[in-house]
């Protein structure tokens, strides 16, 4: 799928912001929750439907570094999916479409406070192992990377990976739990894995090469599926 393209050759703020923008009205799938099976609850075991959930890939221009895009690890406290790596996230309040609820998690988690006008598009609907069907929402802006104020209680650490970081080779792996490939993208000196690595995968693939490659073929390790 992806491959380097070398920083001479990479798009600037409004190519992105196009690629994206086209992908979104032309290409983008849809997955509706209710097409899913039900999954059993982490919390108590119960069975429960799947839920829509929404992550902000914000595309921040840092005065220093450039371009790149926010990236954290959750901290070890949170119920769910301690101490993995995340796009600031989560699942929709009663009310809120995807958009709504990317900003609202972004500031929540970040203080970035965006609002719709930075929005430039959406990305496939990618269905989760733990019973989410994940909107990635598409913005960017132009802000030093410290202004920002990671929430303590969500994030034990911010990253800005720089286009040209993200623009890395994935890992495929074979587990004999599925017949899907798990993906892994190995950026911030560790490997990231899917929902996360899926989504960033597929923003590289439309947004830096102009390619509308899917990634709902793409496996999820076991210990992300709770």
């Amino acid at each position: 799928m992806s491959g380097a393209t070398g920083e001479g050759h990479r798009p600037d703020a409004s190519t992105v912001a196009a690629r994206v923008g086209a992908f979104s009205h032309r290409s983008r799938r849809r997955v509706d929750p209710a097409s899913l099976p039900e999954v059993r609850s982490s919390r108590d075991g119960s069975m429960r439907p799947a839920r829509r959930a929404a992550v902000a890939v914000v595309v921040l221009d840092d005065p220093t570094r450039g371009p790149g895009v926010l990236l954290t690890r959750r901290t070890s406290k949170l119920r769910d999916h301690p101490g993995q790596f995340a796009l600031p996230g989560g699942s929709l309040d009663p009310g809120e479409d995807a958009v709504t609820a990317g900003l609202r998690e972004l500031d929540e988690e970040l203080g970035l406070r965006l609002g719709p006008a930075d929005v430039v598009g959406l990305l496939d609907d990618y269905p989760t192992r733990s019973g989410f069907v994940i909107t990635p929402v598409v913005m960017t802006t132009s802000a030093p990377l410290d202004s920002l104020a990671p929430s303590p209680d969500e994030v034990a650490r911010l990253y800005h990976v720089t286009l040209d970081e993200l623009d890395v080779e994935p890992n495929y792996l074979e587990i004999p739990e599925s017949d899907r490939p798990v993906v892994q993208l190995p950026i911030v000196g560790h490997r990231v894995h899917a929902p996360t690595a899926a989504v960033l995968l597929q923003f590289t693939e439309v947004a830096l090469h102009g390619r509308p490659t899917r990634v709902d073929g793409l496996e999820q390790p076991v210990f992300a599926w709770r």
